[in-house]
């Protein structure tokens, strides 16, 4: 077994299929299925099994999984910490992003981060923050800029790097519109388009945290995980929304974000620098050092931003 063999394994986990993962591989489909079934030969068990569609693992196969990217990483850490020591301040840096991260912070971080850092590269993946904090885990990303609070961060270290509140995304027809503010409970009886729990929970609960605030429980008409589409339903008539101010920046035709006039004491939305708590790679470190000079979080004592609410 080497390094090669587990990186084919990986690789063909995860695609599910001999093809995508020779082209993932960068070689040819005949010597992958050569070199996979001479490790589990050596291993003495099958790994995959054959599908008329590609291979799912098998027992074994799962059990081995987690241990083999545990495996690269290290291996990948090896690389990394004698490419550091040779080049000095460089490498790879591997960052999941939320996509209204793009609105205002990394036009801010990136340039900056650039001209101080020109060895650095930067290799950027738009995700929601749970699957931000799921490739964390499984090493897929370095680091990540995720939405906060969160439901669950123990085994990870979040970095608050700006706050924000939720203004109340209208259409241009409604006679809410006429408003440049509103208390979020004068919009109880309304439609709301809301976040999917499913796909991006923390944000779903921190939206529906906000209306059991203003004293109500929102009737949901439609849920959109970007906010990008909650603006476009929103333009087309089908209910209201609520959105992190920083999406004034985008705002689509036919569409008013108001500020709302009853946000409880405390309760905040923003975006977090992540990482896994432990150790991290000299890259991550000047990433986040770098970061921490944007934030615009002022601490008060006794406020809590760990978890929502």
């Amino acid at each position: 077994m080497n390094l090669r063999q587990l990186s084919q394994f990986v690789a063909l986990a995860e695609t599910g299929n001999f093809h995508r993962a020779a082209e993932r591989l960068h070689m040819a489909q005949p010597p992958l299925s050569v070199s996979i079934r001479k490790l589990e030969e050596e291993l003495g068990s099958p790994l995959f099994e054959r599908t008329t569609t590609g291979v799912v693992l098998t027992p074994a196969g799962e059990a081995m999984l987690g241990d083999a990217r545990r495996a690269l990483f290290h291996a990948q850490q090896c690389r990394q910490a004698v490419q550091d020591a040779r080049e000095g301040e460089g490498g790879l840096l591997r960052l999941g992003i939320i996509g209204s991260a793009t609105y205002a912070l990394l036009p801010q971080l990136i340039p900056s981060l650039r001209q101080r850092y020109p060895q650095i590269e930067l290799e950027l993946s738009e995700a929601t923050s749970s699957e931000i904090l799921e490739g964390l885990v499984s090493r897929r990303f370095d680091a990540g800029l995720l939405r906060y609070p969160v439901l669950d961060p123990s085994g990870f270290e979040l970095l608050p790097l700006d706050r924000d509140d939720f203004v109340l995304a209208v259409a241009e027809s409604s006679p809410l519109a006429q408003r440049d503010a509103i208390a979020l409970a004068e919009a109880a009886h309304e439609p709301f388009i809301m976040y999917p729990q499913h796909k991006v929970p923390s944000l779903s609960a921190l939206a529906m945290m906000r209306c059991q605030f203003s004293g109500f429980a929102p009737r949901v008409a439609q849920e959109a995980m970007q906010v990008q589409t909650i603006m476009s339903l929103v333009a087309s008539g089908l209910g209201v929304g609520l959105v992190a101010s920083v999406a004034r920046q985008v705002v689509p035709r036919g569409v008013k974000c108001l500020a709302l006039t009853d946000n409880p004491p405390g309760f905040h939305v923003g975006i977090a620098l992540a990482r896994l708590a432990g150790g991290t790679s000299r890259v991550v470190e000047r990433f986040t050092e770098h970061a921490l000079r944007f934030a615009s979080v002022p601490r008060v004592e006794g406020e809590n931003w760990d978890k929502p609410g």
